[in-house]
């Protein structure tokens, strides 16, 4: 039998448990603030993506921020999203298992459900699902703006699927979701590739228009994008998720928020002068996007990541890392880390003040 002890609020930092998901409150809820008040300057609503944080927690704070609703992923995001009290969801995967399917048109009966579709025959099992649970379902018409993953071409091909969905019972069609996430720049460079790409949702939204359907929604943008694709007259709302924590692929864009989200380790061996040995490995940090990055301890690069153990070089002053000390380390992909973690421990000035079940951990279907 196994039992987890957590720390009480009031638990001085450096006392938790390693390795352990830090999160910095301040900085956090500063990330929030700033993305609201940006979108909104720029005219688009907020409706941060939720496949980050993975927890009803975060997503209410967004929605107390000003954001209008969420989006998540996965079916089973949404559940975990519904059950911890948010109401407007949108699902921005294709959703095509009967079993699935028949989740999503019975979660409709109990908030405000939208799912993207880039299929005919994907929209009309949908319809039918939501027609014997007694539900309605919002639709957008996924729509490939260069990123070549999901979504169909802008023009004809989402004109018809748009017609479609508009005349099937029990679907409500909704607008058209596009994602410009190909685009990972710096400053202005940024701004060329996103308007391209954002220029085919525009001209599907013009295509659609002209075929007579009333679009509400076009769902766009992300945390890299975010600032651009705002002012974009069509988008009438933003999806960024990561911006909230800013983990390591995003530091060197220079964006104005601040890094939330660290992963706490312990040196559990020092071996050599130049080496220290962490408690930290792939089981508890993700390395999809390189390794992390050492914080606050100059002359430590993190060199080797296996299953149970982190290893630093060090050299000059990290040298006088000793056996037991604290070391931070923001993950290159917060997303993926956060998955495979059970609670964010959250902080202000040091002390623990609320923790926090990961929720939606693990919820892939």
């Amino acid at each position: 039998m196994t039992v987890e002890f957590l720390p009480a609020p009031g638990t001085p930092v450096e006392l938790i448990d390693t390795p352990a998901m830090i999160v910095d409150l301040d900085a956090a809820e500063a990330n929030i603030r700033d993305m609201q008040q940006v979108v909104a300057s720029g005219g688009a609503s907020m409706r941060p993506h939720t496949k980050t944080t993975k927890s009803p927690y975060w997503a209410l704070k967004q929605i107390e921020a000003g954001a209008i609703g969420v989006c998540c992923a996965k079916v089973g995001e949404a559940e975990v999203l519904v059950e911890g009290g948010v109401n407007d969801i949108l699902i921005t995967s294709e959703i095509v298992s009967v079993s699935k399917i028949n989740r999503l048109a019975a979660l409709a009966r109990h908030a405000s459900i939208k799912v993207v579709v880039d299929n005919a025959e994907n929209a009309r099992e949908i319809s039918e699902a939501a027609v014997s649970a007694q539900s309605e379902i919002g639709v957008l018409v996924d729509v490939n703006i260069r990123i070549n993953r999901c979504g169909v071409e802008p023009g004809e091909p989402t004109t018809t699927l748009a017609k479609i969905v508009d005349k099937l019972p029990a679907l409500h069609f909704a607008g058209l979701n596009g994602y410009e996430g190909h685009v990972f720049g710096f400053g202005d460079e940024r701004i060329p590739e996103t308007l391209e790409a954002l220029e085919k949702l525009q001209y599907a939204v013009s295509e659609v228009n002209a075929a007579g359907l009333p679009i509400e929604t076009v769902s766009a943008g992300g945390t890299s994008t975010h600032d651009i694709t705002c002012k974009v007259p069509e988008v009438t709302e933003v999806q960024a998720g990561s911006y909230i924590f800013m983990d390591g692929q995003y530091v060197d864009q220079k964006l104005s928020f601040r890094p939330a989200l660290t992963i706490m380790t312990q040196v559990i061996s020092r071996p050599v002068p130049d080496r220290a040995i962490l408690d930290v490995g792939l089981k508890s940090i993700a390395n999809d996007y390189g390794p992390p990055r050492v914080l606050g301890l100059d002359g430590a690069e993190f060199t080797k990541l296996s299953e149970e153990h982190g290893t630093l070089s060090l050299t000059g002053s990290a040298q006088k890392l000793k056996h037991g000390d604290v070391v931070h380390l923001l993950p290159s992909h917060a997303g993926t880390t956060i998955n495979i973690h059970d609670h964010y421990f959250c902080v202000r000035n040091g002390i623990l003040e609320d923790v926090i079940e990961v929720a939606g951990r693990g919820k892939f279907r």
